[in-house]
């Protein structure tokens, strides 16, 4: 019997990585046929504002507080469950307040290519 083509992810049994948002779980890094990484993080309220070199990062925000929102370079923008965000490379940025987003990273996640801008 052939293995399957597909390939199911259950993120609550994928370890947390720390990250300057707060901790990611992250999915399909190990698939050289798919182009992107797919991470659902739990943003901290001390999360950092950083950036990426080379990587695209779409936010899809699952759950907030009401006064949830995204510093996008000077911006900050107010965002609810249902915000989808694409913020392209060298887009400073950082969720403010309690979160769960889903995150699409193309290409792959690489943790060189994040800078955290002090």
């Amino acid at each position: 019997m052939n293995a399957p083509r597909y390939q199911i992810v259950d993120f609550d049994r994928i370890s947390p990585t720390p990250c300057p948002c707060g901790a990611a779980r992250r999915a399909f890094a190990d698939r050289p046929d798919y182009p992107a990484t797919v991470h659902r993080t739990e943003i901290s309220v001390d999360a950092k504002p950083h950036y990426h070199r080379h990587l695209t990062e779409t936010y899809y925000v699952l759950d907030c507080d009401g006064d949830a929102r995204m510093q996008l370079d000077d911006e900050l923008v107010p965002v609810r469950p249902g915000t989808c965000i694409l913020i392209p490379p060298g887009t400073v940025h950082r969720a403010v307040g309690r979160m769960t987003v889903l995150i699409f990273v193309l290409p792959k996640f690489d943790p060189e290519d994040e800078v955290v801008a002090e």
